[in-house]
């Protein structure tokens, strides 16, 4: 259940820095005619940062699917070599979410 939430957390982060580096690039254009030495040099250090941001949310983003396409085949491959067990445990968390919904 924590690596689910670890997941989603991971999900999460990654969708937000897409945000951040998105309105990031956006800034650098929107800024492009301003003049001034240091506003130049300013816009190459952000830039710079952002393309090294860039690689580094596509390796995670690569990491986080390539951990989720394991997971799925570890699940998979549970459930083929011991389906009745994956059935009592879809059971019962079947179940135990009725009991949950039932009380609201």
């Amino acid at each position: 259940m924590s690596e689910q939430l670890a997941q989603a957390n991971k999900e999460k982060l990654v969708s937000d820095l897409k945000i951040v580096v998105s309105d990031a690039e956006e800034l650098l254009r929107a800024t492009a005619g301003a003049a001034g030495e240091k506003a130049g040099e300013l816009r190459e250090r952000i830039a710079i940062r952002l393309r090294d941001a860039k690689e580094r949310l596509q390796d995670a983003e690569a990491a986080l699917v390539d951990k989720t396409k394991a997971a799925a085949r570890a699940t998979d491959d549970f459930v083929h070599e011991q389906p009745w067990k994956a059935v009592g445990v879809a059971a019962a968390l079947g179940l135990a979410l009725g009991v949950l919904i039932g009380r609201r």
